[in-house]
């Protein structure tokens, strides 16, 4: 028996060290701490006074590291930029806020799946100073335009009829087609103003019929004309002169320095002022040192909504699409698990609810 046993153990012994290796499950690698920038960019980041952060991005970062068993530690990085090269050095493992996808970051950064869409906004006054620009703008608008062609037809039709019908028994409108013809025109424009003579006005049944109708239709004529003038110019005074991205050329234009904002405008070739804060920038809209205000739409939004909905308004435009992501170093062994962590949270309830706690109701009809 004795024998036995020891022969067992020279046998067991006698195994290689990694055949023993096999029969056994290898303990996982012990997950470390994740390194987690993060600036302010409400209502994606923001930190409270009690040094806690807030916000759409971070509430989803929360729920991702949860679902990919990953603990971390927030690190606030002071602007955009900063949290790029932090994060293209390797010296933060994730980068969370309104971190738009861009083909300059994606040369030095690897990104998650991306979460939001939005696109850049423009801000502008929402009462600016009735100016020449806003005016002629105005003027050659196609309401306009077509308000002012059909008075002046409406104008030529009467004139022309009352010529027809006064030519033989009114020594006024006699004489030559020419003659007769701009007699009657003036006649039938002194008449939509209320300052013709009836001296100089038809005298046949007929005529008078017709300057009967005449005169009753450009009393509603005036009417609808000088409405429609002063709804072009009221939209024109509250909107001002930008109307879309084409109009940026021609008026004074600022954005936050280093953001993918600024890359638009630089891929424009849009001459532009920068501004070190999102703030400033509003500030600078508002005193009128600007003409318009170029950011990132929920941004834009938010920030208006908080200090200047009185004096700014965000165009319902979009100027360059935008899709907001989580930004990793290159080649980050965590991508394929956040993408998928971050696509299964957008799929719950709980995400929607953040959407419109955040961003509100309207947010729900943006992907």
């Amino acid at each position: 028996m004795i024998l036995r046993i020891a022969f067992l153990v020279l046998v067991w012994l006698s195994i290689p060290p990694f055949a023993h290796a096999q029969t056994q499950k290898a303990a996982p690698p012990a997950k470390r701490e994740l390194v987690v920038g993060v600036n302010n960019a409400p209502p994606f980041a923001m930190q409270g006074s009690d040094g806690a952060w807030s916000g759409l991005s971070i509430e989803l970062w929360r729920q991702v590291a949860k679902a990919t068993n990953r603990t971390f530690r927030f690190v606030e990085i002071r602007d955009v930029p900063e949290l790029i090269q932090q994060t293209a050095a390797g010296n933060l493992d994730v980068a969370v806020g309104a971190i738009t996808v861009t083909v300059e970051r994606e040369k030095v950064l690897d990104f998650t799946q991306s979460y939001y869409s939005t696109g850049t906004g423009i801000a502008v006054p929402v009462v600016s100073v009735m100016n020449w620009a806003t005016l002629r703008r105005a003027m050659t608008s196609f309401n306009f335009v077509q308000a002012v062609a059909a008075l002046i037809g409406l104008t030529l039709v009467a004139g022309i009829l009352v010529w027809l019908l006064e030519r033989r028994q009114n020594e006024y409108f006699g004489g030559s087609i020419t003659k007769g013809i701009s007699s009657s025109v003036w006649w039938s424009t002194l008449a939509m103003t209320q300052r013709s003579s009836a001296e100089k006005g038809p005298q046949t049944i007929l005529g008078r019929s017709v300057a009967t109708i005449w005169l009753v239709v450009s009393v509603i004529t005036i009417a609808v004309f000088t409405a429609g003038v002063t709804s072009v110019l009221t939209t024109s005074q509250i909107q001002g002169t930008i109307y879309g991205a084409s109009d940026l050329e021609s008026v004074r234009v600022g954005t936050v320095k280093g953001t993918s904002s600024e890359g638009d405008l630089l891929r424009r070739k849009l001459k532009f002022q920068p501004y070190d804060t999102l703030s400033d920038g509003l500030k600078a809209l508002r005193a009128g040192r600007i003409d318009a205000f170029v950011y990132d739409k929920p941004l834009l939004t938010w920030a208006i909504r908080q200090g200047f909905a009185s004096r700014l308004k965000v165009l319902d435009i979009s100027i360059e699409a935008q899709n907001y992501a989580f930004a990793l170093p290159p080649d980050s062994p965590l991508r394929k698990s956040l993408s998928i962590a971050i696509l299964d949270t957008l799929q719950k309830e709980s995400w929607s609810e953040a959407r419109i706690r955040y961003l509100g109701e309207d947010s729900l009809s943006s992907p």
